[in-house]
């Protein structure tokens, strides 16, 4: 077996898979050279962010299964991989307390007006504005995957009223009100004050907060994206900023990164930007390799992965059994 790497691992990390996997070769390609390695590999671990020939790997026909280190499956899930029989795994919920916690950093950077200050700080002014609260608010989560439902938790402490929406809405966790299908988000916008978005990138979700899904959400409420840029419209973003229709915005990911120099989002008004830094953790890689040794291990007895994704939806479905949900 032949196992090709393309994540930031170091001789440590290297040990421990090799503990779980003697009789592999374990190429470590980086992304100078995961182009070319990994048309020989059987199992594939990482996040190429780089062009790849999934077309010829396919057609070379070695590669057997996919382990993202990303909880998005974009850089992957392109129509030869989805036709193949090549079985895919997410890193889902790995870093769900690093997203969650940069997710309640964005939201009260906006209620709390920590931009207007900063710039204050910096002209020497000493002003009283007012603020908003993120306690007692009504909090909508798009996608309660991993890191969504490791969000529900830390929101709990804030006494927040949470609504949300899933593909799968099953297992409603018990501080969540509502738990809907897709379908409900157009009636519940009007009623959030913040409104985290938390989904994969799938040809359902690209540009699913649009101008008409701005123009429904209540006036002076406030927009969080932790989840993949192009889930929202940034020219329709831009414009309900710069009509005071949005208080304002949070956003860790945006449709290109960065954006161009010519995005309305360099210019929009009470927007935070963070240059998709969500998931970085000291121990990020720790974690990560942790993860696929679980997964390799229940690979190599036969057992179910993990975050076993369903290539037509672009995502993992839920566990039959909880349990078997990975924490976080």
């Amino acid at each position: 077996m032949r196992i090709v790497l393309c994540y930031p691992v170091e001789a440590a990390h290297l040990a421990r898979i090799r503990a779980v996997a003697p009789d592999a070769e374990i190429m470590d390609a980086g992304q100078e050279r995961v182009a070319a390695e990994l048309p020989e590999a059987d199992v594939f671990c990482g996040h190429p962010k780089v062009p790849v020939p999934w077309e010829e790997v396919v057609a070379r026909g070695r590669l057997r299964w996919i382990q993202s280190s990303a909880a998005g499956l974009d850089h992957c899930l392109v129509p030869a991989v989805v036709g193949s029989p090549i079985v895919v795994t997410s890193a889902s919920g790995v870093l769900a307390d690093q997203v969650a916690e940069h997710a309640i950093a964005l939201a009260t950077a906006c209620t709390r007006r920590i931009p207007l200050f900063l710039d204050q700080q910096a002209r020497r002014e000493f002003v009283r504005r007012p603020t908003r609260d993120l306690t007692g608010a009504t909090v909508g989560i798009v996608g309660l995957g991993g890191n969504g439902r490791r969000l529900v938790e830390v929101l709990v402490p804030f006494r927040v009223r949470i609504l949300a929406t899933d593909w799968f809405p099953v297992r409603k966790p018990p501080a969540v009100e509502f738990l809907g299908g897709p379908d409900t988000l157009a009636d519940l916008l009007p009623q959030i004050d913040v409104l985290f978005l938390c989904p994969p990138l799938t040809a359902h979700t690209r540009h699913m907060i649009d101008a008409a899904a701005l123009a429904r959400m209540k006036r002076g409420s406030i927009l969080v994206n932790v989840g993949r840029g192009p889930l929202v419209d940034e020219h329709a973003l831009a414009a309900a900023l710069a009509s005071g229709h949005l208080d304002s915005a949070g956003l860790d990911v945006t449709p290109d990164e960065p954006p161009a120099a010519d995005s309305p989002l360099w210019t929009a008004p009470r927007l935070v930007i963070t240059p998709h830094v969500g998931g970085q953790a000291a121990g990020r890689i720790d974690a990560m390799t942790d993860f696929f040794c679980d997964n390799l291990r229940r690979w190599f007895r036969g057992e179910p992965l993990v975050n076993l994704v369903d290539k037509r939806l672009g995502f993992p479905e839920p566990p039959a059994d909880p349990r078997a949900e990975h924490a976080g």
